[in-house]
């Protein structure tokens, strides 16, 4: 994570009209005995913000349905032998699952790294990254990226090679930033709206069946930008601050359902020329998806709330300090915003089922490395 954020109308955020004048001063009391803290409170709430990819429903982007079956390598004596992939990105914490994924299920896996890896039964190692052109075998059963689409879309369409399957991975900031204050945001937008117009093109003049998967906000291998960096900071200063705005809906998605939820893309036909969103199996406030997270740490950090005004001012001060410049208003109004994506047409289409969230400190990269479920 679907996983990065949608973009709204600069607004300012409600503090509680019940909070009580105790509660008021406590929260006073204790901001300012941490006061030395407190802009790295503030900007790894903004992180969260900024990268994740949160939530909303879209329509989806549907070019001519196209069903191609997966075709499969012969062996010498004609017989249909393991099908092949090629996988950019496999290093990554999605990547990683799906070529365990790929493995297990016999397919013959070429992955491309930057850096030289060894090599392993049913699975070959290749350097190379998406700025140059393929130069080994042309024939593959389907190309999978796990890396940037827009690097993966414009290699795709310069390359010569054939398979009948396409599978991507993008984001959900394509529909989260395409209208956001923010220019950067809106350019991120727009370089991925136009990656996946290239590719599902491309695709189609080759009669290739392609697909995008949009994940929100990923967790589950310890190596994300978002909940990783909340519970590592949590767990230095013994506390994490949110603003009383932070109300929005969340709805973060496990890396393995990510992998998984790919090789059922793969399999099905239906999912031809279509892009989906991936969000996990529940959906829940944004101040709760925090608390779960410093719950399963050992410290067990505390968890304080802040008026936005507040919260906004330390960020200024933060900023004026030549700090946090790439967190945002933007990014400070949608932790308030209600969203969340559907994922219906994933379950209709190729049976997606993900998890609730469930979260432990390894999945955050708290205790060691995340274990595979």
């Amino acid at each position: 994570m679907s996983g990065s954020t949608v973009a709204t109308t600069s607004r300012a955020c409600h503090c509680r009209a019940n909070c009580s004048a105790r509660e008021s001063a406590r929260s006073q009391r204790a901001l300012r005995s941490v006061a030395s803290r407190m802009v790295l409170g503030v900007a790894a709430a903004m992180v969260m913000a900024s990268s994740m990819r949160l939530l909303r429903v879209y329509p989806l982007w549907r070019a001519r349905p196209i069903a191609y079956p997966l075709q499969m390598e012969n062996n010498k004596q004609g017989e249909p032998g393991p099908r092949h992939a090629l996988v950019f990105g496999g290093s990554g914490q999605i990547g990683e699952r799906l070529l365990a994924n790929l493995l297990s299920e016999g397919w013959r896996v070429t992955a491309v790294s930057r850096t030289p890896r060894a090599a392993s039964p049913g699975l070959e190692w290749r350097k190379g990254d998406l700025s140059g052109a393929w130069q080994g075998e042309p024939r593959f059963d389907a190309v999978i990226s796990c890396g940037p689409l827009d690097h993966f879309a414009r290699w795709y369409a310069a390359s010569q090679l054939q398979a009948p399957r396409v599978l991507a991975f993008g984001s959900t900031s394509v529909e989260v930033k395409h209208a956001s204050s923010e220019w950067a945001e809106r350019d991120v937008a727009r370089r991925l709206r136009e990656a996946e117009e290239l590719l599902f093109s491309t695709a189609l003049q080759r009669g290739v069946a392609a697909t995008v998967l949009r994940p929100t906000l990923v967790y589950g291998a310890g190596r994300d930008k978002s909940l990783s960096q909340i519970a590592a900071l949590a767990s230095r200063t013994g506390f994490f601050v949110l603003p009383t705005c932070a109300t929005g809906l969340r709805q973060p998605v496990h890396v393995q359902d990510l992998a998984d939820a790919a090789m059922q893309a793969l399999a099905s036909s239906e999912t031809a020329g279509n892009a989906y969103a991936l969000g996990g199996g529940e959906v829940l406030g944004y101040g709760e998806m925090v608390r779960r997270v410093l719950a399963a740490l050992p410290s067990r950090p505390r968890l304080l709330h802040v008026p936005t005004g507040m919260f906004a001012l330390a960020l200024g001060i933060a900023h004026r300090l030549g700090r946090l410049r790439g967190m945002n208003k933007a990014a400070l109004a949608r932790m308030a915003d209600p969203l969340a994506f559907d994922i219906e047409p994933a379950r209709r289409d190729f049976g997606y089922a993900p998890r609730a969230f469930i979260v432990d400190a390894a999945m955050v990269g708290m205790s060691g490395e995340a274990k595979h479920p």
